[in-house]
C-alpha cells in the first residue's frame, strides 16, 4: 500500500484549487457512498482531488485508481480492510469501471464497513449505469458534463461571472464585466473550450484519443461487441458528424453501415450514454427520454470540429451548443414549429439575419442569434445560453 499512498500524495500536491467545476456545489459530499460519472476527460478525477485537498485529512484518506497494478493481486475488499485497520475513513476510487465486478464489491464494502466512506468515479458511464442497478439505493450517482462557456471564461481567462437562470437570460440580464466584445472568446470556446484539457498544446491529439477509446474500447466492452461492430459504431459517429443536423431515417442508416435496423436504436443509445452524441426527442408521453428521436447531434461543439473539420456546418454548431448548454438544467425537446422547446417556450436558432417567421405561431417564442453581442425583445444572443451553469 505504500506505493498507493506515494502516488496519492504526488497527485494531491500537483492539484490546483484555483478553478472548481459547477458540479462540486451540487454534490452531497457527506454521503456514505456516492458516484460521479460522465464522459472521459471532463475533470472528475481533479474534482475528487480538489475535495480531498480542501476538506480531508490525508492521514485517514486514500485516493486510488482502479486500474492500478495493485489490483492485479489484491481486491477492493482487501484494500478496504487494510485501510480500515490503519484508521482509514475516506476511500476515493477513480475509474471504478476498470475493476471487474466492482458493483458487487462496493455493495459488500457498504454493508461490511459502515464507518468507511467510499466515493468513486467512472469514465465509461455505460458500465456505471449497468452496475448501479446492483447498488440499488446505496449510492447516489451524480452526472457531470464538460465546461460551460461561463466555466471556460473562468478557467481559461480568469473572467469570473455568476451563473444565470433561463429567466435571467431571457430578460437580458447576462453581463461579462470588463468584456465589451464576447464573440472572440465565444469562438474560442466553440472550437476548444468544452474539455478542461483544452489547455494542453496536444489537445487535438488527446481529444481524438478520447473519441477512439470511447468508440473502440468502452462501448464494445460494455455491449460485448466484436471489433468489426466497434468500427461500424465509429462509422455511424462520422455520419452524424457530417450531418446538418442529423434527422435519423433508421432503415437507411442501418443499410449504410451494414447492421440490422433492430440494433440501431441500441447502438445510438450506447454512443449517447458514452457522451459522444445527443439525441433530441419529441414530447411523446410528456417526459424527455420517452419520446421519438427527432434529431441527433454530436454531444458538443468541440467534437464537431474534431470530426467534421472542413465539413463542419455553422447551423449544426449553433444548435449543438444551445442543446448542450441548456440540457443541464432544463428539459429540452424538439419543437413542432421550430428548433427546440423548453416548457411552453419555443426557440429558433440562427445567425444574425434570422427572422421571426418560424415562431410566429408560438405561444412564447424566442430568436436565438449567433454573431450578435446584445439582444432585445425576444432576440437573445446565442452566447448568453452558455452562462446557465
Amino acid at each position: 500500500m505504500d506505493r498507493l499512498y506515494e502516488n496519492f500524495n504526488k497527485l494531491l500536491k500537483a492539484t490546483s484549487t484555483d478553478f472548481i467545476r459547477y458540479k462540486y456545489a451540487e454534490i452531497n459530499w457527506g454521503s456514505h457512498m456516492l458516484g460521479l460519472v460522465g464522459p472521459r476527460g471532463i475533470g472528475k478525477t481533479t474534482m475528487f482531488l480538489q475535495h480531498i485537498k480542501q476538506n480531508m485529512n490525508p492521514k485517514d484518506t486514500l485516493y486510488v485508481s482502479a486500474d492500478n497494478m495493485y489490483f492485479a493481486d489484491n481486491s477492493l475488499i482487501d484494500l478496504t480492510d487494510k485501510f480500515s485497520k490503519q484508521g482509514g475513513k475516506h476511500l476515493f476510487i477513480d475509474e471504478i469501471h476498470k475493476y471487474p465486478n466492482w458493483s458487487r464489491e462496493l455493495k459488500q464494502i457498504f454493508d461490511s464497513y459502515p464507518d468507511m466512506q467510499v466515493l468513486f468515479t467512472g469514465s465509461s458511464i455505460l458500465d456505471i449505469y449497468k452496475g448501479t442497478a446492483d447498488l440499488s439505493r446505496r449510492a447516489p450517482i451524480y452526472e457531470m458534463q464538460g465546461l460551460s462557456f461561463r466555466e471556460y471564461l473562468s478557467m481559461f481567462h480568469q473572467i469570473h461571472v455568476p451563473a444565470y437562470s433561463l429567466e435571467e437570460i431571457l430578460e437580458h440580464k447576462v453581463e461579462i464585466p470588463g468584456i465589451a466584445h464576447p464573440l472572440p472568446l465565444f469562438a474560442e470556446y466553440i472550437r476548444h473550450g468544452y474539455y478542461p484539457f483544452s489547455k494542453d498544446t496536444t489537445f487535438e491529439i488527446e481529444l481524438n484519443q478520447v473519441i477512439n477509446q470511447t468508440m473502440e474500447n468502452d462501448i464494445p466492452q460494455y455491449a460485448n461487441m466484436n471489433v468489426s461492430t466497434g468500427r461500424k459504431l465509429k462509422q455511424l459517429l462520422m455520419i452524424i458528424a457530417k450531418s446538418v443536423p442529423f434527422k435519423p431515417v433508421m432503415q437507411k442508416l442501418a443499410d449504410i453501415i451494414g447492421v440490422s435496423r433492430n440494433y440501431l436504436s441500441d447502438y445510438l443509445l450506447y454512443i449517447e450514454k458514452a457522451g459522444m452524441i445527443a439525441q433530441v426527442r419529441d414530447d411523446t408521453g410528456g417526459i424527455r427520454g420517452l419520446g421519438k428521436v427527432e434529431k441527433i447531434y454530436l454531444d458538443n461543439t468541440n467534437l464537431i470540429y474534431a470530426l467534421g473539420r472542413e465539413n463542419s456546418n455553422i447551423g449544426n454548431m449553433r444548435e449543438t451548443f444551445f442543446y448542450n448548454q441548456m440540457r443541464m438544467k432544463q428539459d429540452v425537446i424538439s419543437s413542432k414549429i421550430s428548433d427546440f422547446q423548453i416548457g411552453e417556450r419555443t426557440f429558433e436558432i440562427g445567425g444574425k439575419n434570422k427572422g421571426q417567421q418560424q415562431i410566429a405561431k408560438a405561444q412564447e417564442g424566442y430568436i436565438v442569434k449567433d454573431d450578435i453581442e446584445t439582444g432585445y425583445g425576444n432576440i437573445i444572443p446565442l452566447w448568453n445560453f452558455g452562462m446557465n451553469y
